[in-house]
């Protein structure tokens, strides 16, 4: 594709594989990365559900993570565990093509086919 600028837009709870990503992808490329709690707009604020009600917790902000990424003039944008609905709206705000590296899955470990591999979580075994 010709690109020579590109982006990683993380999930915080990816944090550690996306800076492996970071640090893969900068042997041939610019790259450009930024997490989803980019603005750490307070979820108390919104009266948002919180993992830990107790404590400060920034909401995720998949369209401003495309819009700094639409700043930066990324040519290709690469999503590592953005939650579903957040990559939509990711995409949608993305000038450049996007394309979903990991898929976010904690219960199997970001590999969302391991249950159709598997078979045993659909009931699906010979």
């Amino acid at each position: 594709m010709g690109c020579t600028a590109i982006d990683v837009a993380f999930c915080i709870g990816l944090a550690k594989e996306a800076k492996y990503i970071v640090q893969y992808f900068q042997k041939f490329f610019t790259v450009h990365s930024v997490c989803c709690k980019v603005c750490g707009f307070d979820k108390h604020q919104l009266d948002l559900e919180q993992l830990k009600a107790d404590r400060y917790e920034a909401m995720c902000n998949p369209a401003i993570q495309a819009n700094i990424l639409n700043d930066a003039n990324t040519e290709l944008n690469f999503a590592v565990g953005l939650c579903v609905e957040h990559d939509m709206i990711f995409n949608r705000h993305s000038t450049a093509p996007v394309s979903t590296l990991v898929a976010k899955d904690r219960l199997l470990s970001q590999n969302p086919l391991g249950a159709i591999y598997a078979g045993y979580c659909l009931g699906l075994t010979d």
